[in-house]
């Protein structure tokens, strides 16, 4: 074979490089120029925040009325144990309490009961619900009242509760797990077990198309 069709490896080696560079270049290159493409569509307008949509005119549902049976059965509970071990306390600390003592602390006692009922009703009359085609809203509150906004793409888990007495009363609460958490963000309660049902299969179906 003559000398100039033999192949050289130091001047194959040479070609490789130089094949190498080029298409390193080729490469910044159409990357720049989508760079450049992507910033000349790039828009920052500002947005019109009279114009916003507000959660506070979404419809909220209602907690089913048989719950308030369940919050003033619960109340009534704690009452009646406070009650008795006040009344422990008393009988077995008789030489320590004067009747105005007696008084005065039975006084205090039923004051806080009556908050209790009295607070107990107003959270339940302000709890509230709603599901949109995006998100999942839920209110709460006693004085102040709170309205937490979940997107359901960020919804990963979904959990059904029965509790004895709210079982008792056909009822049942729904508890959403969100990204990074151990325990429920929301738990909504007072809810219609078949509603309830309905509504776990509804967050499902979400949870399945985000996947």
């Amino acid at each position: 074979m003559p000398f100039w069709k033999k192949e050289n490896p130091i001047l194959g080696r040479i070609n490789g490089c130089l094949r190498l560079v080029i298409s390193v270049q080729l490469l910044v290159f159409s990357l720049h120029q989508t760079q450049k493409i992507n910033m000349e569509n790039f828009t920052n307008e500002t947005i019109d925040t009279t114009n916003l949509p507000k959660y506070e005119e979404v419809a909220f549902t209602s907690l089913h009325p048989n719950y308030k049976k369940v919050v003033l059965l619960n109340v009534s509970v704690f009452s009646v144990i406070a009650i008795i071990g006040f009344s422990a306390l008393v009988f077995f600390n008789k030489g320590e309490f004067t009747q105005t003592n007696i008084l005065t602390l039975g006084s205090a006692l039923l004051v806080v009961i009556a908050l209790v009922f009295f607070f107990s009703l107003l959270s339940f009359r302000k709890k509230g619900f709603a599901f949109r085609n995006h998100d999942v809203l839920y209110r709460s509150g006693i004085i102040a009242t709170s309205t937490m906004v979940i997107p359901y793409n960020r919804i990963q888990h979904v959990a059904l509760h029965e509790g004895l007495v709210s079982r008792y009363f056909g009822l049942a609460k729904i508890e959403i797990f969100t990204a990074g958490g151990h325990s429920s963000d929301i738990e909504i309660p007072g809810i219609a077990k078949a509603q309830a049902e309905d509504i776990k299969q509804l967050l499902m179906g979400k949870i399945q198309k985000q996947l």
